[in-house]
Formats: C-alpha cells, structure tokens, sequence
C-alpha cells in the first residue's frame, strides 16, 4: 500500500486535508491507490499540463491520458486527480467522479460546454458597485450556479463607493429580489467592510469566484488570502471594466480554512443545459405558474395565467418575466442542438405561433368587411 496514500491515515489528518480531501474522497481513490497513483488536487490548467497538490508539494503534470476531445471531460481546476508517482513528465492518469461542476456554453457555433471548475460548494457571484448592477446578468450567472450543483453567493465589490449606507442597502435589496434564496453580501477590500461575513463563507468547503473584469474578484482573493498571491490592476475609468489580470483559473488554500478558485472575467455567460438553474433563480415565476388554469401555459394571452396576474397586480416586476423567457429560450436552442426531440417541440411550438398568428389575421380581415 502507497504510505503517502489517505487510506493509510485518517482523511482528516492527512497533508491534503487542508485543499479539501475527506473520507469520502479517500474512499473514491482506494482503487487508484492499490494500482500505486497518488492523489492530488489541481491547482491550475494551462494547455494540456496542469499543476497539482500531492501530498509532497506541487508537481507540473501531463493531462494527455484524460479524454481530450470531451470538453466536458478534460482535466480542469478543482479536480481531484490520480497521479503517476515517477516520471519525466508526470501523467494523471484519471479524475476522480465531480460531485458539481460549473459549466458554460462556448461561443462556438457548436455550442458545446466549457467546464470551468470542478466541486465547488459556494459559487461567489461577484458584482462591482462601481457601475449600474445589471440584474439579468445576475440572473445569467446564477442560473449556471445553481444548476453546478453549488450554493450561489452574490457578493456586491467596492461597496465603499456608495455614497451613503441608505442608497447600499437599496441596492442589496434590489439584488436580493433577483436572487431568491441566495445570500447577498456588500463588501468593500478597501475598508475591510463585510469581508468577516465572506470570509466565514469560503472557510467552508470550496469557492469558486466568478464575474465580469473588473469586478474585484482578484482583490477579494488577496484579501482572503491575506497576501497579494493574485495580479490587480485598476478598472478604466470610462466603463470600469478590468484588464483581464487573471488568465487562467487558480486554486488557494486559505489561511483560515477552506479553498477559494478565482477565475478570469468571463465576458460569455452562455447557458448550457440549464433549465433546473433557470427555474431555481425565478422560483417565484414557477411557484405561480403551477397556478395557471391551463399546465403548458406559456404566460402571454392565456386566460386564467396566475404569473399575468401577478404582472398586473404588480407582484411580479415585467423585468422578471422578460428575463426569465429569455433564459428558457436560450437554453432551449442550446439543448435542441443535441436533442432531437427538442427540436421537434420547438417545431412544433413554431407551428402553432404561426396559426394562431394566421388566425388572428383572418378574423381581423373579417372585421373589415
């Protein structure tokens, strides 16, 4: 038996314990520990190689023997890994299964998923004061969070350039009526404000940092880390977006517990295959829906539509609902792509709009006459 392995110590002593190993992963690596690998948790990707943390220290490893043509399937931040104990280079041979994985469209006309990190617990949403808080987005980035599998956390940057604590807490509010079910934190890195409140967030589990450039993601890292580990430079000026100071996906151990990924700004927020996240972040839409006189409403001139009546008794913003149909659609075309039988419900529905369309025109031709 491997003596660096988990299996010949207790999980929770043992040198990774630290990067997030327990039993359970432990209990998962027993067959790649009889075969000799060691494990190890990757730290940072970069063009087929990957750094991971063993046991002994962080070692420059090869991911050619994990499938590569499965973007959905390579090697990526967060991963728990099998690594051969020898070798110039050194090969993982294997990860072991995610328990969540965050995971976006790419802009390719295949639209095929990027994975982006792997077992995150806490997915922290961050949001730059320093501009306008555009809700959809929000919304965009917690739908991927929910469907990872991970708790979404919306954390608002900079809050120390509110003018006053009347006009943040507005703002939190705001958010918090976009996010239902998500904590909503303001925290400033300058002041120190509400980094506590965060800190006590990452300390548990892993955390995956996620946002715009120039959202302050980097500098929340070296706050939480209590060193400059991440590069940071000022956001412009004339439309606060950063620089794209971080250009791959990093993995910290954090001094007061727990393990913090910070990733570059994402531009591209596509949705993929996200419909259980879509309906977690507009629970309130699906709550009323089930109220609807007819279960395939589709909330636009339906008579008996209870998220209408919503709209209309102002329970509902009209925002909410825009951006809630937008979402589904978009996620609809991603998944009709790969599935036939999609396709063939979005035909359909076309096919229907389209009558009820020419309906509408024969009986208004009528009235004409």
């Amino acid at each position: 038996m491997n003596l660096s392995s988990p299996s010949a110590s207790s999980a929770s002593s043992h040198p990774l314990a630290s990067y997030g190993w327990d039993q359970d992963w432990a209990d998962a690596f027993t067959p790649y520990d009889a075969e000799g690998l060691l494990p190890g948790r990757v730290v940072r990707v970069d063009r087929g190689q990957c750094d991971v943390v063993t046991a002994d220290g962080t070692v420059r490893a090869d991911t050619a023997f994990v499938t590569p043509h499965d973007p959905l399937r390579v090697v990526c931040t967060g991963d728990w890994v099998a690594l051969e104990p020898t070798g110039n280079p050194r090969y993982v041979q294997t990860y072991l299964p995610r328990r969540t994985a965050f995971v976006r469209s790419t802009s390719s006309k295949r639209s095929e998923g990027q994975i982006l990190a792997a077992n995150v617990d806490h997915a922290i949403v961050a949001v730059s004061l320093a501009l306008e808080v555009d809700l959809g987005r929000v919304e965009r980035f917690l739908a991927l969070a929910w469907e990872s599998g991970a708790q979404p956390v919306v954390v608002l940057t900079k809050a120390d350039l509110v003018p006053d604590e009347t006009t943040l807490a507005y703002l939190v509010q705001d958010v918090e009526t976009t996010a239902p079910g998500v904590p909503v934190l303001a925290v400033s890195a300058t002041t120190g404000d509400g980094l506590d409140v965060l800190a006590a967030v990452v300390g548990d589990g892993t955390s995956v940092l996620l946002g715009q450039s120039g959202a302050g993601k980097s500098t929340l890292a070296n706050a939480l880390v209590g060193a400059d580990v991440m590069d940071v430079r000022a956001a412009r000026d004339v439309d606060g977006k950063g620089r794209h100071t971080t250009t791959t996906r990093n993995l910290l151990a954090l001094p007061t517990g727990g393990v913090l990924i910070d990733t570059p700004g994402l531009r591209g927020v596509g949705l993929f295959d996200a419909e259980g996240g879509v309906g977690q972040v507009f629970s309130e839409i699906e709550e009323l829906a089930a109220r609807c006189r007819f279960h395939d409403c589709a909330h636009e001139t339906e008579p008996g539509c209870a998220v209408l009546a919503a709209i209309d008794s102002g329970e509902l913003p009209e925002r909410r609902l825009d951006s809630y149909r937008k979402l589904m659609r978009e996620n609809q075309r991603i998944v009709a792509k790969t599935d036939a039988r999609v396709r063939a419900e979005i035909r359909r529905d076309w096919k229907r709009k389209g009558a009820e369309g020419k309906a509408a025109m024969e009986a208004k031709r009528g009235r004409w006459r």
